[in-house]
Parts: C-alpha cells; structure tokens; sequence
C-alpha cells in the first residue's frame, strides 16, 4: 500500500492467469512502464498450451518479469508466493473462461472462478495488499435486455454458470472489501479480441475457418451483435484503474444502495469499446482484411449465450480517464496480421 501512498510509478504486481490472452497484454505493459511483475498461471489444457508458452516466452524476455507455474486453487502454493513476494497489487485474471464450456464441465467453473478467487480474497487479506483488481464479465447481465448495460442494473438472471460464478466474484469481493477494508475494483470485460487472442473465441474460430474454407456456426441466425473491445484499449483501462484504487462512496445510500459501489472501498465497471458491432459486420471486416469469403452456416440461438452486448463506459470514463481508441477496422486488421505471421499462414 505504501507505494500507492507514496505516488510511486514502480508497483509490484501479481498477475494471475499470465500466460493467457488478457494476462499476458497486461503483464507486458506494466513491465514496460516500469513496474515489476510476478506472473502465476497453472498452464492447463483448457486450450492450446502452445499459444500459452509462446505469449510467455514473449514476457521471460522482460527483466522486471517473473513466473511461476501455480494454479490458484492450491491455497498452500499461493499462500507462500504472498508471502514471499510482498506484492503493491494484485491483478487476478486467472478463471476458467468460456460460457459453453460451463455446459459441459462445471465444475471447472467452481474450482476455479469460487475456490481459486477465495484463495486469493484471504492471500490478500492476510498479506495487506494494497488494491485487488479481478476480471469480472460482460456475461452478468444475463436476462437483462435494457442497453446499453449499466453497472446499476439488476445482474440477477445469469443464463449460464461462467456467468454465475463472476457474479458471485463480485459479491465475494464486497464482502472482503466491507469487512476488511481491501480495496476491490472488479472488471466486467466485453469481448476483447486481438493478436495472441483465445481459440475458442468468436475472432480467431472464424479466421481459422475462412482460411480453411470451413464454415463458420452463426447463431441466432445471424441476429448478434457483441461490444468488440481491441486489446490494448482494455490494458489502457486494466492499467488506469491499477492506478486509481476503489474508495469508499461517501454518497451511498443504504434506502437505495446502488450494486456499483458501496460504503466499503468496492467498485465494479464495465470495460468495453461503448460501441457494439453485428456480429455478421465483424465477419464482413474478416474478411475484407484476409482477402476469402467465409462459408456461414445458420443456427439457433444456442444455450446460455445472449443476442446483443453494449457497454455503458461512462462510470470508468469518470473514474480514469478511460477512451478507447481502436475502431473493428484497425483492430480486425492488427488481429489478421498477426494470426498469419504466427500460424505461418
């Protein structure tokens, strides 16, 4: 915490989930402004650990970056790296990711998003750490058909379990930032794509295709639009509420307590480009940027999945200064690039 107090640009910062998309973007800029990073992952095969390997490769080549191997459910492990370490801050990124995926495997979802994120409320209470921030999800709105979503609005009809689970971070958070005084700042993520992007997300399945001619699943028959955020406008965000720690709202009103802050040092925010895309438009740019035209085949909306995401940014936009920047032409044509380069296509 004396880091905070005292103004200084250099932290040290765990970051867990280092080896994944998000992880590994913040890691980098954060140890190219000066600050030192600890990063933890457990590396599983959810997906390609390949892809994992090769963005921490990227990160050992920084000398203000370490790692270690640590799946955030072992208590023990994680309790010794706290305690070691003696970090400013804490970014946790590391869940189980992916709203089909809790269809099929559940119980990843309450290993790792409840037991892993319990471990690390009590690591930093015990430890004093200076400010928590965690990946919350876009994915909380659920059932709630008033856009663009607002952190006000009610988040009590999750439609999937991942959902579920982040809504419960939420509340978990709260609670150890009323009871504690640990500040909490939770991070409702809406569909960030870019290079060193997830498999399994909508970018880099339809490029994998097109190039492939494999045809792309379109659901709800095409009827979708998602608030694409590139990358480095979510590190920018990621990074200026780093900088700016949750404080108490003096204006709370306990008649009419508002979900996004509290009496305790807590706030959550939604973080996104504030400007969703169809979903067939992104495709359209895909396109245009990789030169093939994608094969489509039209289902149903699927289970657990939603037809429209907007982002209401203007509490983040208050709170630091956050303006992202890159329009889906730029940020597609970022992404094509480098899926080529890397997948030597």
């Amino acid at each position: 915490m004396d880091a905070y107090l005292e103004g200084s640009a250099d932290l040290k910062i765990l970051v867990t989930g280092v080896a994944g998309f998000i992880g590994m973007h913040v890691a980098c800029r954060l140890v190219e402004r000066g600050d030192t990073v600890f990063g933890v992952d457990n590396l599983n095969e959810y997906y390609d650990i390949g892809l994992k390997i090769s963005r921490l490769n990227n990160l050992k080549k920084q000398t203000k970056f370490t790692f270690q191997k640590c799946d955030v459910t072992d208590y023990s492990e994680l309790k010794n790296i706290f305690e070691r370490e003696m970090f400013d801050c804490v970014v946790h990124l590391a869940a189980q990711a992916g709203v089909r995926y809790s269809l099929v495997n559940p119980y990843a979802y309450i290993n790792s998003n409840i037991q892993g994120f319990m471990n690390v409320l009590e690591c930093c209470r015990n430890l004093n750490i200076g400010h928590l921030v965690y990946a919350s999800s876009s994915s909380v709105y659920g059932e709630n058909g008033q856009l663009p979503f607002n952190e006000n609005h009610n988040v009590d009809h999750p439609v999937s379990l991942y959902a579920a689970t982040k809504k419960a971070n939420e509340l978990m958070a709260h609670s150890y930032s009323h009871l504690y005084g640990i500040p909490t700042t939770g991070l409702r993520f809406f569909t960030v794509y870019g290079p060193w992007g997830r498999p399994d997300m909508a970018p880099m399945i339809f490029a994998k295709a097109i190039l492939s001619d494999q045809k792309i699943d379109v659901f709800n028959n095409g009827q979708m639009s998602r608030d694409f955020t590139y990358i480095d406008d979510i590190v920018d965000g990621v990074l200026g509420v780093i900088d700016k720690p949750a404080t108490s709202n003096v204006n709370f009103d306990p008649l009419a307590p508002e979900p996004s802050s509290s009496k305790a040092p807590f706030k959550v925010f939604n973080i996104g480009k504030g400007n969703p895309t169809s979903l067939m438009s992104f495709i359209g740019v895909l396109e245009n940027v990789l030169g093939k035209k994608a094969q489509i085949n039209m289902l149903a909306m699927q289970p657990g999945d939603v037809p429209a995401t907007a982002a209401d940014i203007l509490a983040i936009q208050q709170w630091s200064g956050f303006q992202p920047n890159i329009g889906i032409q730029d940020g597609v044509t970022k992404f094509a690039d480098w899926y080529l380069d890397y997948y030597n296509v």
